[in-house]
């Protein structure tokens, strides 16, 4: 532990890099999240502005497909736990009725192994929802 009044504390700590992914189950309404213009000087839409004071550390994707969440013979009907299971992983969900399911590492967890290396929590999780959508 280094004592408040040392030199050592009243240095600046190099800020830890960060990673937050936001998952928008029924989706968004597309001319108000995606920037009319690509690259640097885009101009904040409706639903991004909120973000628009931390413009230099934010990269906005659009126009991405995500075929691993799609519907395959033998899938149950509706698709929240196969799309929330493929969003960050970049695959198909194993189809369960249980809370079994299977869809490898995903992307936010590879990340965590290594910024979490920095942090005092190397992942944090939150979400809201009933236990029987998506058998949790």
């Amino acid at each position: 532990m280094v004592p408040a009044l040392t030199a050592l504390a009243q240095t600046a700590a190099r800020p830890k890099p960060r990673l937050g992914v936001v998952y928008v189950p029924h989706g968004a309404v597309m001319n108000n999240w995606t920037p009319a213009v690509d690259g640097k000087g885009f101009e904040f839409t409706p639903i991004l502005q909120p973000l628009a004071g931390f413009r230099k550390h934010l990269n906005v994707l659009s126009g991405l497909d995500h075929a691993p969440a799609a519907q395959m013979p033998g899938d149950p009907a509706g698709g929240h736990g196969r799309i929330t299971g493929a969003f960050l992983t970049g695959v198909h969900a194993k189809p369960t009725e249980g809370a079994d399911f299977e869809a490898g590492t995903s992307m936010d967890q590879i990340a965590a192994a290594r910024l979490g290396q920095e942090t005092q929590l190397a992942s944090l999780e939150v979400g809201i929802g009933l236990p029987e959508f998506g058998g949790a």
